[in-house]
């Protein structure tokens, strides 16, 4: 199943068709930035800190891995980055916009319309095929094109799939189907959350080609693993250590 903070009202969605996202002021901008991030979380008196201060930034056509321990606030970070969760400090920017502290409408219309998501799963609606779950990410940006649909499943290597329910999809498939919802709206961003944790060597490495491919077209392309092999396809190295970056 898609996240359902991602089923825009269809208000929300026309906005969306009409915005055109540009740095303020016409300047030079990171496509993603997060500024001195804190994120705690309470259980009774129990307190995690599980983001401490991070800053990072990935700029249009960067390929950054982001790197830990499980529990070292990976999947966290890229939450707040996408705007499906809220840090309880600092702030995050989408080509110069405030995601940070918004009302969840703004907040998914510019993840709608600028940011693409991959998880390790559930990145497609179950009962609808391939090329379904593509037109229901172009519907949430304001767009329609089975054109763009086919040529998009086609780069993916997926064209003859697009008919195919994700239950008759192999593990590879699935990965590449959800990089191509991912990339539906030509977003500024692609936010990757361990999407090669499943895959053999052979599939990881066409995941990791498809996702440089992104890079080389301008797109950021920020992704959490512990799989060496991200690090290695990566322009650059961030670690994450019991919630705070080095490097």
């Amino acid at each position: 199943m898609a996240d359902s903070h991602c089923l825009v009202p269809v208000a929300v969605a026309t906005t969306v068709a009409q915005t055109h996202w540009a740095a303020p002021g016409g300047s030079a901008a990171a496509a993603i930035e997060a500024r001195s991030l804190y994120r705690f979380f309470r259980a009774g008196e129990e307190e995690t800190l599980a983001l401490r201060g991070v800053s990072l930034s990935v700029m249009p056509g960067e390929f950054v891995a982001v790197v830990g321990p499980s529990g070292s606030g990976k999947s966290t970070l890229l939450a707040c980055l996408a705007g499906l969760d809220d840090p309880d400090g600092g702030s995050v920017l989408v080509e110069g916009h405030r995601m940070s502290h918004q009302p969840e409408p703004i907040r998914a219309r510019l993840r709608a319309c600028r940011i693409g998501v991959l998880t390790q799963s559930g990145n497609l609606f179950d009962h609808l095929t391939v090329e379904a779950n593509l037109a229901v990410a172009q519907g949430l940006g304001g767009k329609s094109s089975s054109e763009a649909r086919m040529g998009l499943l086609r780069s993916v290597g997926l064209a003859e799939r697009a008919g195919a329910l994700p239950s008759r999809l192999s593990g590879g498939e699935a990965t590449r189907a959800g990089l191509a919802v991912a990339l539906a709206n030509e977003p500024a961003v692609v936010l990757a959350d361990e999407p090669t944790g499943e895959l053999d060597i052979a599939t990881e490495a066409t995941v990791l080609r498809l996702l440089r491919g992104a890079a080389d077209r301008g797109v950021a392309v920020l992704v959490a693993s512990h799989s060496p092999a991200v690090a290695s396809a990566a322009d650059r190295v961030t670690q994450l250590v019991d919630g705070q970056a080095i490097g």
